[in-house]
């Protein structure tokens, strides 16, 4: 309670129902003071939460038009590319048949469905979340700007942080975090996954659309190959074409039409099966998998790569997680997706048996019942339309990683929906894609060619997914390491027979896929080695907190009204760039903002933990330290409304640290393990001063929250007065912001160019000054990816020799 004191002032005395606060235990911890809404509880229930069974049964059938499109087309083209020389012996069919429905069990259900959706990260999967999770645990990544206040973002560690006991969680991640030659192995397959996981998407749609286009000819016999690939290459110009429309805003109505595809085929399967041959149901028992490879042999075992085609698409339903629950993905798959897969091979297997000698390129074509044949024609059209769409949404989504990441130029991301951050369109991947796709179809011609290249890209990426879901078994979860090693070998062993029959025939196919995941690759490496050199440099050359005073303090600066945004992306210190920009022009805005804008490996972070701010002394110069964080799945604010959230943000700030930062600097013993991260210099002692480390709103409402803080404030608050000069500082200074802003806004980027020493390796001159230049001028360039309008853009031109 506050009335006038006899000094004039406002004196703080405390009233008992004020003090009736209820605390937390001494030993809990409190949630960072840098962030407003810290205490509050989250916003959105997780995706693994309780959930009531209708909304399970409603994402269960939504979860259907967006994830199994690509399985249920599979059946189109897994037989007719196994047996392109025709069917040798009836039981091959047979052992086949056995090894796409234990293929099928093992590595779409119990590996992904019922393991890896486990390891999503806040929802997120695909090998990108798996790095990201794990980036969360150890400190693998390769640019060092990691600060102590990202731990206490609240979706920062959602698992259970490992426990000191679990020796293999913490040699896992002492291994990871000494060893560079772990950080870079675990980068590179990320990025090699990522690359492979953008050429299926350049493959999967032709071989889906020819697959289905290849049907016409059952009932145009006339119909040449040209006029197929040319049908093909019509319909997949059609749909990128219209991508830029936002077609994933209607994914949810994809449903029925794939619902009724899995049916339709279930049903063809089951009328084949009892029409032709129950005995085929004989295919679940393993013994005719091993009987086929003793008949068959080498080729047998070659033909494992176009086997693994009927599980293409299921690393796709981990990347897509995020739409979706485990339990409605759980639910829908076992009850909906897998009897109806399977009941579509065995029916076409049914119906092989008993047809050896009939044209195999129309395989499951032929098994429909010629009453059924244009429905089904037409369905499988639209469906392997729909599972080309969720690739290209899964392409899109990559790209926009890759940027967070730093791995890869600058490119346009447009959201096409207002309600849904995920929906996006990328302009410059829509055209690679076209193009490539269009490519292949006439370049290829044939469903077979394809599929050689896709297993490939299919094989590696399961691969990957196991060695990264074993290092989140180690690092992450709290399981039995007996566990871990069965995974890993079951997993491990499997998968590596199916790669060696895949790379086997690599050598005298297609090279088109890895070719194409190379230059990705080779992109990704090179961007990502020149911007973690580039940082590397700018915080060898921070500027020391004595010379920015001295620059700050000169007398031919001049101030000039308005409010000024430097970029920069170091999260520690002033950059370079600041005193070569006052060396050329003295002059500098009335506030200044050295602006970061930082992505934390999460999906997302809540604007209430956006912003972390420090001043630059001296105070009343008003300039400041600013790190902007988001998520991976974030979209940026246009220019001018992260402007807005800026300045609110920085006047609850400026509120707290003059509110608490009276006389004597509060100081805040319990986290004492924190230091200033925005700062190279380690603090001396073991507190952090509260001007220092409070913001924004409910700074103060946090603070008495906790019983140290709580008997701080009192103890400062009552030794004296709230003097009323220093109460209207407070709100002179939120003035003055609000004013310059008012007077304009200026964005000030630096204009980089970035140079290999003269004594540098001819190799790593080539990289810098030849590839990465190439890259830097055919990309986006920065002002335009943050939206800044050209009448507020100042550029800075500077070189960096690294």
């Amino acid at each position: 309670m506050a009335h006038a004191g006899a000094g004039g002032g406002l004196e703080i005395v405390p009233h008992s129902s004020d003090l009736e606060l209820d605390l937390p235990p001494e030993n809990s911890l409190r949630q960072d003071s840098l962030y407003r809404d810290a205490t509050r509880p989250a916003h959105h229930a997780g995706h693994h939460g309780q959930e009531s069974w209708v909304r399970t049964l409603r994402l269960a059938f939504q979860c259907v038009g967006i994830m199994y499109a690509d399985l249920g087309t599979s059946p189109l083209y897994v037989y007719s590319n196994t047996f392109k020389k025709g069917v040798g012996h009836p039981d091959d069919v047979l052992g086949v048949l056995s090894i796409i429905i234990y293929s099928f069990i093992l590595f779409t259900m119990v590996k992904i469905v019922f393991i890896a959706l486990y390891a999503n990260d806040e929802g997120d999967g695909g090998t990108f979340a798996l790095y990201s999770l794990i980036s969360r645990y150890a400190r693998i990544c390769l640019i060092p700007n990691q600060q102590a206040e990202d731990e206490l973002v609240l979706r920062y560690k959602h698992h259970p942080k490992p426990s000191a006991t679990l020796r293999r969680a913490q040699w896992m991640k002492n291994l990871l975090e000494t060893s560079k030659a772990a950080k870079i192995s675990l980068f590179f397959l990320t990025i090699l996954a990522t690359a492979l996981a953008i050429s299926d998407c350049m493959l999967n749609p032709p071989i889906s659309v020819l697959a289905a286009v290849n049907g016409l000819k059952l009932r145009a016999p006339h119909l040449t190959k040209d006029a197929e690939v040319w049908i093909t290459v019509g319909i997949l110009v059609v749909f990128f074409s219209v991508q830029r429309f936002g077609t994933d805003k209607i994914g949810y109505t994809f449903a029925p039409v794939v619902t009724v595809w899995l049916l339709l085929i279930s049903g063809i399967g089951i009328y084949n099966v009892i029409n032709y041959d129950i005995g085929t149901l004989r295919a679940f028992n393993p013994k005719y998998i091993i009987d086929y490879f003793r008949r068959t042999k080498k080729k047998g075992w070659v033909s494992l790569g176009e086997i693994l085609l009927c599980v293409t698409g299921t690393e796709a339903l981990f990347a897509d997680l995020g739409y979706f629950s485990i339990r409605s993905i759980q639910l829908s798959s076992t009850f909906g997706l897998l009897p109806s897969v399977l009941l579509t091979y065995i029916g076409q297997a049914a119906y092989l048996r008993k047809h050896m000698s009939m044209d195999i390129s129309n395989a499951f074509f032929n098994s429909v019942p010629s009453s059924l044949f244009w429905p089904t024609f037409v369905l499988a059209l639209i469906t392997a339309v729909i599972g080309s769409q969720a690739m290209v949404s899964c392409a899109f989504a990559t790209m926009s990683h890759l940027q967070a990441l730093n791995c890869f130029p600058r490119v346009k991301i447009l959201r096409t929906s207002r309600h849904y951050s995920g929906q996006m369109y990328i302009p410059e991947v829509n055209i690679f894609l076209c193009i490539s796709a269009c490519v292949v179809t006439l370049s290829f011609r044939t469903t077979g060619f394809i599929a050689k290249a896709h297993e490939i890209c299919v094989v590696l990426v399961m691969i990957i997914t196991t060695l990264l879901m074993t290092i989140v078994m180690l690092l992450v979860w709290k399981v039995k390491i007996w566990w871990i090693v069965i995974f890993f070998i079951v997993f491990m062993s499997t998968e590596s027979i199916y790669t060696a029959a895949v790379l086997y025939k690599f050598i005298h196919g297609p090279y088109l896929s890895l070719a194409i995941s190379a230059v990705l690759m080779m992109i990704m490496i090179v961007w990502h080695y020149v911007h973690v050199k580039r940082y590397k440099y700018e915080l060898e050359h921070t500027v020391s907190r004595d010379k920015v005073k001295d620059i700050l303090e000169r007398q031919d600066l001049k101030r000039i009204p308005g409010f000024g945004l430097i970029y920069t992306e170091l999260v520690q210190g002033i950059p370079p760039i600041f005193p070569h920009l006052i060396e050329k022009i003295p002059t500098i805005h009335s506030v200044i903002v050295f602006i970061t804008v930082k992505h934390l490996p999460i999906p997302h972070v809540d604007v209430s933990e956006r912003f972390l701010f420090r001043q630059v002394e001296p105070k009343e110069l008003m300039v400041f330290r600013c790190v902007a964080r988001y998520g991976y799945r974030d979209t940026l604010e246009m220019a001018n409304g992260f402007v807005k959230i800026l300045v609110e943000h920085l006047q609850y700030y400026i509120r707290d640290i003059s509110l608490y930062g009276l006389g004597e600097p509060l100081r805040i013993s319990d986290y004492s393990a924190h230091m200033d991260s925005f700062s190279k210099e380690k603090p001396s002692g073991h507190a952090i001063y509260a001007e220092e480390m409070l913001t924004p709103i409910q700074s103060f409402s946090e603070l008495t929250m906790h019983p140290v803080g709580m008997s701080n404030i009192w103890t400062h608050l009552q030794g004296g007065k709230m003097n009323v000069e220093e109460m209207l500082k407070i709100e002179e200074d939120q003035k003055i912001i609000q004013s310059e802003v008012n007077n304009g806004v200026i964005y000030i980027l630096g204009e980089t160019e970035v140079v290999a020493k003269p004594h540098s390796n001819l190799l790593k001159k080539i990289v810098v000054n030849y590839a990465y230049s190439f890259l830097r001028k055919n990309s986006r360039n920065g002002e335009k990816m943050l939206s800044i309008p050209r009448g507020q853009l100042l550029k800075v031109g500077i070189t960096y020799e690294i």
